[in-house]
């Protein structure tokens, strides 16, 4: 389905000014937002689900539920719920973050939208937050390319009190494992906390259909996965016929032009939402800008992430799994 305003209709991206056009006000943008969350006009109340609701003149929310008596907006049950800013100001923000290739920072967001750098910052975290996918896991059928990243700073750009003296290569780097199969093209990534075979044999056998091919590289932590080939990175070997993982990597080269061109620093509590940022805007990158738009917005419904909750330290990367 195609999220435009009547009469418009964009087969690719569309310009800044294309947008200004669509979205000249906050009652165009609210429009547009109930048109995603509820398609077809019927209005339901986020918290019971009744279509049983009307409308408020002179309330502070424009609707009201008759079977639990309490008013909603478009905003009730979203990542957006308690948020004071206007719904157009949230519509440029996805709009900014989905056009840049490698992402937006918090402080390019306060300075283009006139907010707060902290609240530039809140917002990016809640749209990072609507790409985590709570469905089943959809099993590729292959082949499926295999391969880990690590994410993180150098070691010896950091101050010599965080430095962690243990050897080199990926010491003080967060792992993460993605898969991307070669029929549909899409990938799948996780933060992780080790790089052993149980955890990354877990990763495949959760992400591969029962028969699929699996590439990887020649790590001992692949060894034993049935239908599996391999190209020998250890010697220099990155592609044997048919087998490589040229694919999944290239998702790990746009995670890092961004980390190093954008954010500079992601955190290891974090990070979780940024990869799952950068593998939904590559499994979407076939549809128009206001279908991506429409689609971030689908998955911000029944969600909700707090400010003291996004700052809490847990110990945990955010999103990732203790295995």
């Amino acid at each position: 389905m195609k999220y435009t305003a009547p009469g418009k209709s964009f087969r690719e991206g569309i310009t800044l000014l294309e947008l200004a056009r669509l979205f000249p006000n906050e009652e165009a943008a609210r429009q547009w937002f109930e048109a995603v969350f509820w398609p077809g006009g019927e209005r339901f109340c986020p918290r019971c689900g009744t279509d049983n609701n009307h409308e408020c003149k002179h309330a502070k929310m424009p609707y009201r539920c008759r079977d639990c008596r309490r008013y909603f907006s478009v905003k009730t049950g979203t990542l957006m719920e308690g948020s004071p800013l206007p719904l157009l100001t949230w519509l440029y923000a996805i709009y900014l973050d989905l056009t840049s290739l490698k992402g937006v920072s918090s402080m390019k967001l306060h300075r283009d939208l006139g907010v707060s750098q902290p609240t530039a910052w809140f917002m990016l975290q809640r749209i990072r937050e609507a790409f985590r996918d709570e469905g089943p896991t959809v099993r590729f059928e292959g082949p499926v390319e295999v391969d880990e990243t690590y994410v993180g700073g150098l070691e010896k750009n950091k101050h010599a009190s965080q430095r962690e003296h243990k050897g080199r290569g990926a010491i003080g780097k967060t792992a993460v494992v993605g898969a991307k199969d070669r029929k549909t093209g899409k990938v799948a990534a996780r933060v992780i906390r080790r790089t052993d075979g149980e955890t990354l044999k877990g990763f495949v056998t959760e992400h591969a259909a029962d028969g699929a091919e699996v590439y990887t590289d020649d790590a001992a932590a692949y060894r034993g996965l049935p239908n599996h080939g391999t190209v020998r990175h250890s010697v220099g070997e990155y592609v044997d016929r048919h087998i490589h993982t040229n694919g999944i990597e290239s998702l790990w080269s746009m995670l890092k032009r961004a980390h190093k061109g954008t954010f500079h620093k992601l955190s290891p509590k974090h990070l979780q939402r940024y990869v799952n940022e950068f593998a939904g805007r590559h499994n979407f990158r076939e549809l128009d800008t206001i279908e991506q738009m429409a689609a971030v917005v689908e998955g911000m419904a029944a969600k909700r992430l707090r400010y003291r909750d996004l700052i809490r330290d847990n110990g945990l990367p955010s999103g990732a799994r203790s295995a």
